[in-house]
């Protein structure tokens, strides 16, 4: 049976397919070099939870209560839209220790070759483009990427290490140096890659990324799921952390949708916002 949920806001309320209600933003058509389409998505908890660390290997890990088929499903719709997937070390790191799966491609599975078709028709490449922000310079780069056949970026601060620099070029690398200091920031970032002709540009590197992107003005839309449980723990991740972000951080919901199958029947809330102009 097709996956169902309501549409809450903007009315009226009315019941609609999950299939499909992502792929329906064109998230890939509202981007330009000039101003590339900056798109983020996290799945919390009712208490702000996103992962929780392990007490007993010290890692972080999503938490199966978050997780559902219906979500990962609306997750895979905003990935196939993007030119580019941003990620970072940490998540290469975790990937070759087999702590995290490879979300790195698209539409590779059985049940997932619609999305492939998708790009097809929409004009899009194969795969998207991989850029690995980082600013220690040290991951290794997952076999699938070269199977696939994905461009690899990397975006580091001018305060990255010089021969680790020199050494991902010589190996053949380009390597964007987007940051004052050690770190990459928002806006040197989308800047680069829009010079590179990416215009849809997906975040899946973390809350540190969300804040520069925030910060410098450069996110266009996030896409949030809620799922209707609290978590607590004593270690745990949020969307930022960091200084306040003002009126950076000031959102405004464009839609919701409730769907009350998932996860384990308690019930979840996708939606998205866009951020209001500062001033």
């Amino acid at each position: 049976m097709t996956a169902r949920m309501l549409r809450l806001f903007p009315g009226p309320v009315e019941e609609v397919p999950l299939d499909g209600a992502y792929l329906a933003h064109r998230l890939h058509s509202l981007g330009s070099p000039a101003s590339p389409f900056v798109y983020a998505s996290f799945v919390s908890s009712l208490d702000g939870r996103i992962a929780v660390r392990d007490p007993a290997t010290g890692e972080s890990r999503l938490p199966a209560g978050l997780v559902s088929g219906n979500d990962f499903r609306l997750f895979l719709e905003l990935q196939a839209q993007a030119d580019c997937l941003i990620t970072h070390g940490g998540y290469l790191r975790d990937l070759a220790a087999g702590r995290l799966d490879d979300v790195l491609q698209v539409g590779t599975q059985e049940a997932t070759r619609g999305l492939a078709r998708w790009r097809a028709d929409n004009g899009l490449s194969p795969q998207p483009a991989v850029v690995i922000a980082s600013a220690s310079l040290e991951f290794p780069i997952p076999d699938s990427l070269a199977r696939h056949g994905q461009r690899v970026l990397i975006a580091t601060g001018a305060a990255a290490p010089a021969e680790r620099v020199a050494r991902w070029r010589a190996a053949g690398y380009e390597v964007l140096t987007v940051g004052a200091g050690e770190s990459v920031e928002g806006a040197p970032l989308v800047r680069e890659l829009g010079r590179r002709g990416l215009c849809s540009l997906y975040l899946l590197a973390g809350p540190r990324m969300l804040d520069t992107m925030l910060r410098d003005g450069r996110l266009s839309r996030l896409y949030l799921t809620t799922a209707h449980r609290l978590l607590g723990g004593e270690s745990v991740h949020t969307m930022l952390a960091g200084p306040e972000l003002g009126a950076a951080g000031r959102l405004r919901l464009c839609a919701l949708h409730y769907d009350a199958s998932a996860p384990d029947g308690t019930g979840q809330c996708f939606a998205h916002f866009e951020p209001r102009p500062v001033g």
